[in-house]
């Protein structure tokens, strides 16, 4: 998809700024359904196995999420490409606010059809009577927001038991778990007869937080971000 997106560029003329990304972003929606589909494929047919394979009482088929809306790709998009008309505070040469922008449109489109797959796996564990929750697996080297919601366990299912009370940001469902630009984190299903444990890894983060950030509250994520930075043999990423 990546690979795809990079041969877009180039569609955008600067000399025709407005018109050329308007084809630009319609070229990047399509290969965000395009790509967003084949995620919610792969999706479901992962949750079927799992199923399968953990038994739980019932028959229940995963059902693909819906496409993202047109108009929330369009919005990313804007703001991806919003730095390419110089103004005061960004005055870079155009090709390196082409860069830029270049760069977050891929973050967005990374998101956009990832969250298509979680989405799928998300909405299965809700509508399956069969299943009883979910956990969020994030990468080694993920930042610390993705680390704290890892370290929490097999506790999503609804915007209760994911904590929404604790964090005012979580509103919706759709917010009961956030994910964010180049987020590679994924929902990993518990049905009925399964125990789930924490990852080594996990479990870590878990303990690095209740040590140093547990008990703080309004600070948590920032102190349980500074024990990550100065505990965990995997670095944060730069932003974070």
């Amino acid at each position: 998809m990546i690979r795809d997106i990079r041969a877009l560029r180039r569609l955008i003329v600067p000399s025709r700024l407005e018109e050329s990304l308007s084809l630009w972003r319609a070229a990047v929606r399509a290969l965000v359904d395009q790509y967003g589909a084949a995620a919610a494929s792969l999706a479901a047919d992962s949750y079927d196995r799992q199923r399968a394979g953990a038994g739980p009482p019932g028959r229940f088929s995963a059902r693909l999420s819906s496409p993202v809306p047109e108009e929330q790709v369009t919005a990313s998009l804007r703001w991806a490409t919003k730095d390419l008309w110089p103004t005061e505070t960004v005055q870079a040469p155009f090709s390196v606010r082409l860069e830029e922008a270049e760069r977050r449109a891929e973050g967005v489109a990374q998101k956009l059809v990832a969250d298509q797959a979680r989405a799928t796996m998300r909405q299965s564990v809700q509508r399956d009577p069969g299943a009883v929750a979910y956990a969020r697996a994030a990468a080694l080297g993920g930042c610390s927001f993705c680390k704290l919601l890892a370290s929490r366990g097999a506790v999503y299912k609804n915007a209760q038991t994911a904590g929404r009370d604790s964090d005012e940001r979580f509103t919706g469902d759709d917010s009961v778990v956030k994910f964010h630009d180049n987020c590679h984190c994924t929902i990993i299903p518990v049905f009925r007869g399964q125990s789930f444990e924490l990852s080594a890894h996990a479990a870590e983060w878990d303990r690095l937080y209740r040590e140093y950030a547990q008990g703080h509250s309004g600070d948590q994520l920032r102190l349980f971000r500074r024990a990550l930075a100065e505990h965990d043999r995997h670095p944060l990423p730069a932003a974070h």
